[in-house]
């Protein structure tokens, strides 16, 4: 099954290899449009995930402030999760 991750008319992600936690599917970072990505300053804790790192979302000349996040040292119970990108804030994320 192919999942594919869309925000303001574009496709931002698409993989057949996410990874589902707390309902939310984590995209394998090599298949994220790296350019719709932008770097922000927030950060969140996770008690059994660790630290998350945010990221906004520039696609269709909009920007989506913190609609994708990652967690770049998970803690050991969540270790299927590194090096993968998770998205909230609008973006449809749908089977195909």
């Amino acid at each position: 099954m192919t999942v594919v991750a869309r925000w303001n008319g574009e496709e931002i992600a698409r993989s057949d290899d996410t990874v589902v936690v707390e309902g939310n599917h984590y995209f394998p970072a090599h298949d994220v449009a790296r350019s719709a990505l932008a770097p922000s300053d927030k950060t969140t804790v996770c008690p059994w995930k660790g630290t998350a790192q945010y990221q906004s979302i520039n696609a269709g000349g909009k920007i989506n402030p913190d609609a994708a996040w990652y967690y770049p040292d998970p803690k050991p119970e969540a270790a299927e999760i590194k090096d993968r990108i998770a998205f909230w804030n609008g973006v449809e994320v749908v089977d195909e």
